[in-house]
């Protein structure tokens, strides 16, 4: 009977230690979707922020390489659109024109973030919240009787934070220059076509179109890390 009760008692002590270890490790992959809003700068807006904001939304999957660095992929869809009657700008033979057009975006970036992220790990001075910045590249198709599809380069600002045991929220703020001048441009004749309206060339920093996304997410951790964690 006492040998018995010795060994229920180690297999607790083992039980109690294991979901301690287990409680204790850090997971590499999350996945979820995110949601917001978008939309466009160019030739039909040029500074005006969240002007004919547009719908998006789509999946994300990130690998957290430790506390301070991970990597992003996504893939999200969404809306834009403008006119150049709320430009502000004065085109050759007063030309007025607008557009529509659904976007898919492909892509990836890496994520430094300000704090240790981490809800466990308290004695290295880890954070359930922090700050971050994002640079990558992708590309985008948008649909249309003129068709388009580039290479774009992300560069954006976001916060995250755990709201509990393997769940992130996140929201973000991204803009994405791409490397071409006709997003903007979805028919084949346009009344006036905003791929150069000046007739001025493009150049990698002249008239290229940018789209800007804000995005909610919401992932869940998987796959514990089972080396080391978390330099």
């Amino acid at each position: 009977m006492k040998k018995n009760k010795f060994v229920f008692f180690l297999l607790f002590i083992a039980a109690m230690l294991f979901a301690n270890d287990a409680k204790a490790q850090e997971y590499k992959y999350e996945v979820g979707g995110a949601a917001g809003t978008s939309f466009y700068l160019g030739d039909a807006n040029k500074t005006k922020f969240y002007l004919h904001p547009g719908i998006a939304g789509g999946a994300l999957f990130r690998y957290n390489v430790n506390f301070h660095w991970a990597a992003k992929a996504n893939l999200l869809a969404g809306t834009i659109s403008g006119n150049t009657a709320d430009a502000g700008n004065v085109f050759p033979l007063g030309g007025q024109t607008s557009f529509k057009r659904t976007f898919i975006d492909l892509g990836g970036q890496i994520e430094f973030n300000f704090f240790p992220y981490s809800d466990k790990f308290s004695y290295r001075d880890t954070k359930p919240y922090t700050p971050y910045i994002t640079v990558g590249a992708g590309t985008t198709f948008g649909t249309g009787s003129e068709s388009f599809f580039n290479v774009n380069i992300p560069v954006g600002i976001g916060f995250k934070y755990k709201i509990k045991e393997r769940f992130n929220v996140g929201l973000e703020f991204s803009v994405r220059k791409l490397l071409g001048d006709d997003f903007d441009v979805t028919e084949k004749q346009p009344a006036l076509n905003l791929d150069s309206p000046y007739g001025i060339k493009s150049s990698f920093l002249k008239n290229k179109d940018w789209y800007s996304l804000t995005m909610l997410s919401l992932t869940w951790d998987f796959g514990i890390r089972r080396d080391p964690c978390c330099d």
